[in-house]
């Protein structure tokens, strides 16, 4: 097993699909995140991934915005790493990787969503140090 991290180039924005229909438990068509992403790449957003090999592993959208409570701040946005790699402290190392990442693109601090349902990931971020600031509302238009 040979784990490397990376940003993707936005050519390859469509790579990511497959793993973000995991996330999504599949109730967002490959069409509409095809079209989302392609939307996504031309805005403050980079895709960072993980690999086994030559084997796309896991994902994770970077969002960066400066905010007036917590300064430059990046997002991590749909975090995804394949079951058969989960408990093995990869997602530990890429959050490394991610923080010393956006470290030297000048972000001050960390920022996430997590759904309400997905118990292991609160845990997961409670254990990376992440605190609860506020509720996350979404109202559909």
């Amino acid at each position: 097993m040979l784990i490397t991290f990376k940003i993707i180039d936005k050519s390859q924005i469509e790579t990511v699909i497959p793993l973000v229909e995991k996330l999504n438990d599949h109730k967002i068509s490959h069409e509409i995140l095809k079209m989302r992403f392609e939307d996504m790449i031309s805005q403050n957003y980079e895709c960072a991934v993980v690999y086994d090999n030559d084997i796309l592993i896991g994902v994770c959208g970077l969002w960066y915005s400066t905010r007036h409570y917590s300064g430059k701040s990046v997002e991590v946005d749909h975090v995804y790493i394949e079951d058969g790699y989960r408990n093995k402290g990869i997602g530990q190392q890429f959050f490394k990787w991610i923080y010393n990442y956006v470290q030297l693109k000048g972000c001050e601090s960390v920022e996430l969503n997590t759904y309400v349902s997905n118990h292991l990931s609160h845990k997961f971020y409670f254990n990376e140090g992440f605190q609860i600031l506020g509720y996350h509302f979404l109202k559909k238009l």
